[in-house]
């Protein structure tokens, strides 16, 4: 096992004079790592044209956790729970069907095929949350092309943020890796 950066060593002498537990560098650092995962997604968004950055936000959130194999496995959980959901979205709107029970229709049948198909259990509920997001731009657009546009837009600004937000733990974990006290203490 490599030795932890000095930055690492210095959170964690810190840690120990603060009398701070394990869960508070954790926060910490996963603070710093939405601090810098938003700038880089609201400002490459931005510089893209983008006036609503919220969805892509919102998803850099859920992998942007300091640990980096969480990260991954969340980063992993969310895109196949998004494809599913942009894959049922999009065929709800192919279909061409407008009637009243096309969204809960769709969002249900996201939920069936997330959970006995699928079965990544974590992240599952990101699966008719992106079908919902495909199915409501047709909805409130009234043209499912236009939809069809939106909501694939809205789906690659899901995958952006989650892309950016494991790539900022990954970084922030090469610089600055939050052990476990027992990891700690092996090393000792």
């Amino acid at each position: 096992m490599t030795p932890p950066p000095e930055v690492s060593r210095r959170a964690e002498a810190l840690l120990e004079r603060l009398g701070l537990g394990y869960d508070h560098l954790l926060g910490f650092r996963f603070a710093v790592n939405v601090f810098l995962a938003t700038t880089i997604v609201w400002y490459v968004l931005k510089l893209v044209g983008d006036s609503n950055p919220i969805w892509a936000i919102a998803s850099m959130l859920a992998a942007a956790d300091p640990q980096p194999e969480e990260a991954r496995r969340m980063f992993k959980s969310r895109l196949a729970n998004v494809l599913v959901g942009c894959a049922v979205g999009l065929g709800f709107l192919l279909w061409g069907h407008r009637g009243p029970f096309i969204l809960p229709l769709a969002l249900a049948l996201t939920v069936l095929i997330s959970s006995y198909l699928v079965r990544i259990k974590t992240m599952w509920r990101q699966a008719p949350i992106t079908a919902a997001i495909v199915i409501a731009a047709e909805l409130s657009r009234g043209s499912t092309l236009v939809g069809i546009e939106k909501g694939l837009h809205k789906v690659a600004e899901v995958i952006f943020g989650c892309l950016v937000g494991l790539m900022v733990s990954l970084f922030m974990s090469r610089f600055w890796l939050v052990r476990a006290p027992s990891e700690r203490t092996e090393e000792a």
